[in-house]
């Protein structure tokens, strides 16, 4: 079991041995869960929705719209700190 801290603003961090198992890069979006008295977290990589892909049906159309999506919020983020 890997423990952390919450800090005063509610981050956390996950272990980089965590983040490089499962491809965790800066900028990479979660799902958060409620189960009962648990939190799921569940990075929401090019992995994942690959993974997921035959489940709604759409032939890969959803996944596709969802990367595209991805990328502009990815290069809108790197944009504005840039300008920082």
């Amino acid at each position: 079991m890997v423990t952390t801290i919450v800090t005063t603003k509610g981050q956390i961090v996950i272990p980089s041995r965590i983040r490089r198992k499962l491809n965790i890069k800066k900028g990479t979006r979660f799902s958060i869960e409620e189960k009962g008295d648990q939190l799921v977290l569940q990075p929401l990589t090019a992995e994942y929705f690959q993974r997921i892909a035959g489940i709604a049906g759409t032939k890969g159309k959803g996944v596709a719209a969802l990367l595209e999506e991805r990328a502009k919020d990815k290069e809108n983020e790197d944009k504005k700190w840039s300008k920082s």
